[in-house]
C-alpha cells in the first residue's frame, strides 16, 4: 500500500464533515438526534471539525446489543454508538480514506467497498466457473474463526503504521480501534475498512506467492479455485500459518472438494456449472418476508425497500419459479416500489422545509 500523507486535514475540513454528516444520516432521518445535528449542519459540522483539529476526540459509550439473523436465528452482538459525534467522525474519516483503501485492495476483496458487494463476487465466480473448467475443478472454502472480536488491536494499529506516518490520523485511528474490545465490533463503519486493511497482505499472498488464480474473499470468508487438489491444500495450511501470525485462525470445518461432487455454497448462493440458485436458508427467509409483507395492511417503507431488496438476490439467480409461485401471488413488488418512492418524497420535502425554517430563524 502507497503511504498516505497531508490527509488529516481533508478530513478535518468542514466541507468533509459536512459530506459525512449527510451521509451519516441516511435512513436516520426519523431520529430525534440526527434530526437536531441536520436542523444545523453547519454549526455541528464546525463542532466536530474543531474537535478532530486539535486532537480532543474521545469516543463516547457504545451500547451493545444482540440481534438474531437468517432463518436458523443466529445470534450476534451488534454495538451501537451515538449519531454525534462518534457516527459522524467515523464517516468523515472514511470518507477521506476510501480512496486510498480502495486503490490498494486486491480486485475481488468484496463486502464493504462501493460497487464491490455480494453480486460482484458472485457475477466473476459465474464467469470463472462457467468459462474455465480446467482451473476452477477443485475448491477450497475456508472461514476465519470469530473473525471481529480476534482481531488484535496491537496487530491492526500495526497495519495503520504501515499504512500511514500522519501522528494526528494515527491517533484519531487509534482512539477508534481501542474504543471497544475485544476485537473490533460488528456495526461500526470502521471495523470493515479495518479488517480489510488487515486482510490485504493476505490476499496478496494467496494471488502473487501462491499463484491461486481465481480466488474471491467477502469479509472473512474465502473461496480459492484450483486445477490441482494438493495445491489447494498446501495454499489452506499457508493461509493458516499467516493467521496464526496475526493472532487468528481458521475454523476447524474448512474443505477442498470437486465442484462436480456438489455445489459451492457461498455468499447466499449455491454455485454449479450450470446455473446459481439461492441458499436454502435465505430462500426461505425471503418467502418468509413476503407472506408477513403480504399480509400486512399497510407495509411501511422500511418492509417495502427489504422487499426490494431481496427482489435483487431473486433476479440474479435462476429463481423465477420461486417469485412466480411463492412471491408474486402475495406481494406486489410494484406496490413496494410505489412505497418507498412516496417515503422519499416525504423525507426530501422534510429536509428541505428544515433547511427552509434554519434559514429564516432569528439570530
Amino acid at each position: 500500500m502507497k503511504t498516505i500523507k497531508k490527509i488529516y486535514e481533508k478530513i478535518c475540513s468542514i466541507e468533509n464533515v459536512t459530506a459525512a454528516i449527510k451521509k451519516a444520516s441516511v435512513g436516520k432521518r426519523g431520529r430525534s438526534e440526527v434530526q437536531r445535528v441536520l436542523a444545523d449542519v453547519p454549526g455541528h459540522a464546525r463542532i466536530i471539525s474543531e474537535l478532530l483539529a486539535k486532537q480532543e476526540y474521545r469516543p463516547c459509550e457504545y451500547v451493545e446489543k444482540t440481534i438474531k439473523e437468517g432463518a436458523h436465528g443466529k445470534e450476534r452482538k451488534i454495538a451501537k454508538i451515538a449519531f454525534f459525534p462518534d457516527q459522524v467522525i467515523h464517516w468523515a474519516t472514511i470518507l477521506q480514506l476510501q480512496p486510498f483503501l480502495i486503490k490498494s485492495s486486491y480486485k475481488y476483496s468484496c463486502g464493504c467497498m462501493p460497487g464491490r458487494g455480494v453480486h460482484y463476487g458472485k457475477a466473476a465466480i459465474d464467469k470463472w466457473i462457467r468459462r474455465d473448467r480446467k482451473n476452477t475443478k477443485y475448491i477450497a472454502k475456508l472461514d476465519i474463526r470469530k473473525f471481529y472480536p480476534s482481531i488484535s488491536h496491537e496487530k491492526m494499529k500495526a497495519v495503520f503504521r504501515h499504512m500511514t506516518s500522519d501522528n494526528s490520523l494515527l491517533a484519531t485511528l487509534d482512539a477508534i480501534v481501542e474504543s471497544y474490545s475485544p476485537g473490533l465490533p460488528i456495526g461500526y463503519l470502521t471495523s470493515q475498512w479495518f479488517s480489510n486493511v488487515l486482510l490485504q497482505r493476505l490476499d496478496y499472498l494467496i494471488k502473487q506467492t501462491m499463484q491461486i488464480k481465481y480466488y474471491v474473499r467477502y469479509m472473512d470468508d474465502m473461496v480459492l479455485f484450483g486445477a490441482n487438489k494438493k495445491k489447494l491444500h498446501s495454499a489452506v495450511r499457508k493461509v493458516s500459518a499467516y493467521l496464526s501470525g496475526i493472532d487468528l485462525s481458521l475454523k476447524k470445518n474448512w474443505q477442498v472438494f470437486p465442484l462436480e461432487a456438489r455445489p459451492l455454497d457461498f455468499m447466499g448462493f449455491r454455485f454449479y456449472r450450470d446455473k446459481t440458485t439461492l441458499r436454502k436458508s435465505l430462500l426461505l427467509r425471503i418467502t418468509r418476508a413476503a407472506r408477513k409483507t403480504g399480509k400486512s395492511k399497510n407495509p411501511g417503507p422500511d418492509r417495502a425497500a427489504s422487499m426490494l431488496s431481496y427482489m435483487g438476490w431473486v433476479r440474479r439467480s435462476q429463481s423465477y419459479g420461486v417469485y412466480k409461485s411463492r412471491i408474486a401471488p402475495v406481494v406486489s413488488i410494484a406496490g413496494m416500489k410505489k412505497i418507498v418512492s412516496e417515503a422519499s418524497k416525504i423525507r426530501s420535502r422534510a429536509y428541505e422545509n428544515s433547511k427552509g425554517q434554519q434559514r429564516i430563524s432569528p439570530v
